[in-house]
């Protein structure tokens, strides 16, 4: 039974709780803070955890240099669980709680759709360095991307397979419940038909699937010279194993970025030997401001970027670019220099943003041989 003195002394130690909160959450005048909401655990781990590193390597560049105005750069992560609901409670705890001046994230263009709509509506600019689904910026004059989006890739991946494989005949092998997945297999088609190519097959599967050697028999059986599979890493590495033992080998296969991942490559690299995929970025991009960013980040990780990586990292260095551009430190300064970005050098590419908030940069095709993502070619977008 708790007596007044007993009821008296707890409830000053939630006040002191409640204080305690308050202060670690107090925004400091000397600092710049920004939010970042990322799948830190979850099935998407791998993308958030590799995009935190590049971002945490742009911040420690920004604040040995002196920070942004005078002002040292303080990033506040939250975790996801890559989860859309989550991701809308998170945004709105780093924009409300934390009172964040811009928010850096997501990867997974549905939990961008989720944060963003917070974003947008409480008039903070967000900046996704991976959402590439065509409607992340629609209508939303607060969220930019530094990435190129679905159409763009869609149309890239077209016109390599057409152009420089020379294919005509194409299957297409997608996630019909995710909207990145079928909205690059509908860009794809449509690119790939107008260049003359022909679609001999076209299957799409549920978002749990995990057997899909009914999917690709069918697609075996219109004769595909390629299979066009904008799948996440983690399908495309049961994809590969199941389709080599029907005889389809890796150079059978195209992607787009989602197969971007270390895991990839641990878990099929042998069943995807030859294959290609259009991507951001490829440790060996020969580009100067591409390697710089490369040995930043082995000297402070003590291993290669990946693409993601990269992205986290052109994201949070184009925000701060912003920042430091920016009339004062509100978040609608920041977001009318956002609009004003040209010619940004990033280890993605030079990208300037466009009236519609994304960004026109190189769209890069990876090559898996050896075990390992390497360059092939880039196309520069219109």
């Amino acid at each position: 039974m708790l007596t007044r003195r007993s009821v008296l002394a707890l409830s000053s130690l939630v006040v002191l709780a409640n204080l305690g909160v308050s202060a670690c959450n107090k925004k400091s005048d000397d600092e710049i803070v920004v939010g970042a909401f990322l799948s830190l655990t979850g099935e998407d781990s791998t993308f958030g955890l590799d995009t935190k590193k590049g971002i945490e390597l742009a911040v420690e560049q920004a604040n040995a240099a002196g920070g942004i105005k005078g002002k040292k750069v303080k990033v506040i992560y939250e975790d996801d669980k890559s989860n859309a609901t989550e991701a809308t409670q998170k945004v709105r705890q780093l924009i409300d709680r934390d009172k964040a001046v811009a928010i850096l994230g997501e990867v997974a263009s549905s939990r961008t759709k989720a944060g963003g709509l917070v974003a947008n509506s409480s008039k903070v600019p967000l900046v996704t360095p991976s959402s590439t689904a065509v409607d992340i910026t629609t209508g939303r004059e607060y969220v930019f991307r530094s990435c190129f989006t679905d159409a763009q890739q869609g149309e890239v991946a077209a016109r390599f397979v057409r152009e420089k494989l020379g294919k005509t005949n194409v299957g297409l092998l997608f996630n019909a419940q995710d909207p990145y997945s079928s909205g690059l297999a509908d860009t794809f088609r449509e690119h790939f038909v107008k260049a003359g190519g022909k679609i001999v097959a076209s299957k799409g599967f549920p978002s749990k699937e995990t057997n899909f050697t009914t999917y690709l028999n069918e697609l075996k059986a219109g004769n595909p010279e390629i299979i066009f599979a904008p799948v996440y890493y983690t399908q495309m590495v049961t994809v590969a194993r199941q389709a080599k033992q029907l005889g389809l080998s890796g150079a059978s296969f195209v992607g787009g970025d989602g197969w971007e991942s270390a895991d990839l490559l641990k878990g099929a690299a042998a069943e995807l030997e030859g294959a290609y995929f259009t991507n951001h970025y490829a440790p060996d991009v020969p580009w100067e401001h591409s390697k710089a960013f490369m040995t930043a980040f082995k000297a402070k990780n003590t291993e290669a970027p990946n693409g993601l990586a990269a992205q986290g990292y052109d994201a949070a260095r184009m925000l701060f670019d912003a920042v430091s551009r920016a009339s004062d430190g509100t978040p609608e300064a920041i977001r009318v220099a956002l609009t004003q970005t040209k010619d940004f050098k990033g280890a993605t590419g030079i990208l300037t943003i466009d009236k519609d908030r994304n960004a026109n940069k190189p769209v890069v095709v990876v090559k898996i041989t050896g075990g390992a993502f390497t360059y092939s070619t880039e196309y520069k977008l219109n």
